[in-house]
């Protein structure tokens, strides 16, 4: 399974330059491989850098880790509840308003680290749990149809993306 395979009808609009950006990869080995090239960025910066904004109102390094986990366990829910057949719709959520109640900046790094990682291994051990038919599934979330698979690939191009904002603009 990887992201070229995906149909522009499996996800919505705003998630197509993340999963464009991927190419023809597998979705473990870009969950894998982004998870450790995150870690090797970030786990040896210094404090100054981890709460470093490029420029005001936008978000330290310390706050994106906080949103990549925010948002991954969001993403693997629908997944989840998409492959279990759950009708319900699922509404969307806040970003900013996330990160700003995150207490991100205040967190120790090697914990937010540990987090991190949790999540990332509990996400892929998920996904792995999943038949072929179950990542076929779909459902509603913020208003258009996801499918599990395209979740999947959304949580990896998600990551890239801030992965390659971290290394440009705050490195």
């Amino acid at each position: 399974m990887n992201a070229a395979e995906l149909n522009e009808n499996e996800y919505n609009p705003f998630y197509r330059r993340y999963i464009l950006a991927l190419g023809e990869v597998d979705l473990f080995e870009i969950l894998n491989a982004s998870f450790e090239e995150l870690l090797v960025t970030v786990k040896d910066l210094p404090e100054e850098k981890l709460t470093f904004r490029y420029d005001e109102g936008k978000w330290t390094i310390k706050e994106l880790v906080q949103h990549l986990i925010d948002t991954e366990r969001i993403m693997s829910y629908r997944a989840l509840r998409f492959s279990r057949n759950d009708a319900t719709e699922l509404q969307g959520f806040d970003e900013n308003w996330y990160v700003e109640n995150s207490n991100g900046n205040e967190r120790n790094s090697n914990d937010l680290l540990e987090e991190f990682t949790c999540t990332r291994r509990a996400s892929i051990s998920l996904f792995k749990s999943f038949t072929d038919e179950m990542l076929t599934l779909s459902g509603i979330a913020n208003g258009s149809d996801m499918t599990v698979r395209a979740l999947g690939f959304v949580i990896a191009g998600h990551q890239t993306h801030h992965l390659r904002v971290i290394k440009e603009r705050y490195l």
